[in-house]
């Protein structure tokens, strides 16, 4: 039998195809669709649903990216990324220091930035400068929900739209040759031993390191313990190539508080083998790599794809092999995550970044040092 409709018939059929709600809005499960409401209701935009994020980010097709990772990092991860988005054409310029963290902010705020970028290096120093101009998207919920594949501790759980996507923490690196195994401290305050006076190990006069074990023990025992540290007369230095190197030259046994990521730099190229560390509890941990959207940003989706895949265990393995060893303890498998694994860490909240700068000066004044601008 034969169907006939009438004009008005399929007007209304057509209509209904045209203007009906896409299928995914009525398929998103109540504590997705919550999610989305509740951010909404904060004022935060909230992408609820991964295959509009790679539909938009295709229609976009670029991503204009600065960052603040090692130059290979940098070239490997545009290459691997590619490869996963190969409709996204993609561009990332590495810079670092604060010198060009404050031009960027200029550039933020003079209106420049927006026609040249879509994700910048987000520093917590400045942070505050940085807030009003970022993308007020919940990265924090659509991590929590799935929709995006982050840890949700790498999400700035304020702000709710900066993620860090590597790790930074210290350990007691140490001379095999000048150092008996026997005498390795074992915990922080074996450094207060008498065998370890008078120029037994070097101290940075920028205690950032020493300054991130506040999380773990508070102010007061932090400055107290820095103030008896530097009564042990130990050499001081500023970074840790110069301890570094005089670790390998045999003039350094010790050095307190050396980042990971620098040692295991330097263990590349140390053909004895005479470089060896001590990771000690409770590690002073850090997140790294902050990143966010601009809220000018013209290929919003695009970015939230590379945020993604930052994440991912192919990402972190690139950070891990030329950053070196600077991959998110957060993400299961990954180098670092492997090296800390089972150990007390003593990691700086998010609430608690923008102290990282006056713990500094807490520490360094408890050194003795009459002027804590002097360690910038």
């Amino acid at each position: 039998m034969k169907r006939h409709f009438t004009r008005e018939a399929l007007l209304y059929f057509l209509g209904i195809l045209l203007f009906a709600p896409p299928v995914h809005a009525a398929t998103l499960s109540p504590a997705l669709l919550k999610a989305k409401q509740d951010a909404e209701a904060r004022g935060y935009s909230f992408v609820a649903d991964r295959e509009e994020i790679v539909a938009k980010a295709q229609k976009e097709g670029r991503l204009r990216v600065i960052t603040s990772m090692e130059p290979e990092t940098a070239k490997s991860s545009v290459a691997a990324f590619k490869t996963r988005y190969p409709f996204i054409d993609l561009s990332v310029q590495v810079r670092t220091g604060s010198e060009s963290a404050q031009q960027l902010i200029l550039q933020i705020k003079s209106g420049v930035a927006a026609k040249e970028w879509d994700v910048v290096s987000t520093t917590s120093d400045l942070l505050n400068d940085y807030i009003p101009h970022l993308w007020k998207v919940d990265l924090q919920g659509m991590a929590e929900r799935g929709v995006l594949q982050i840890p949700h501790q790498m999400v700035d759980s304020t702000q709710r739209n900066i993620v860090a996507f590597h790790s930074r923490f210290q350990v007691i690196a140490y001379n095999k040759n000048l150092v008996a195994p026997a005498l390795v401290p074992k915990v922080w305050e074996d450094l207060l031993k008498p065998e370890f006076k008078k120029r037994k190990f070097s101290l940075d006069i920028r205690p950032g390191g020493i300054a991130t074990l506040i999380p773990a023990w508070g102010l007061d025992r932090t400055v107290e313990f820095a103030r008896r540290l530097a009564s042990q007369d130990p050499i001081w230095v500023r970074g840790d190539p110069r301890a570094i190197t005089g670790m390998l030259a045999g003039e350094i046994p010790m050095m307190v508080a050396a980042n990971f990521h620098d040692l295991k730099r330097a263990q590349k190229k140390d053909p004895l083998g005479v470089l060896h560390y001590s990771i000690v509890e409770p590690v002073p941990f850090r997140l790294a790599l902050a990143q966010s959207i601009l809220a000018t940003a013209q290929h919003r989706h695009a970015a939230l794809l590379w945020f993604d895949w930052l994440a991912t265990a192919e990402a972190q393995k690139i950070a891990d092999e030329h950053e070196p060893m600077a991959s998110a303890v957060y993400v299961r498998g990954s180098a670092v995550e492997q090296e800390l694994r089972g150990k007390k860490l003593s990691a700086v909240p998010w609430e608690s970044y923008q102290n990282l700068q006056p713990w500094s000066a807490k520490i360094f004044e408890a050194y003795g040092f009459p002027n804590a601008d002097s360690q910038r």
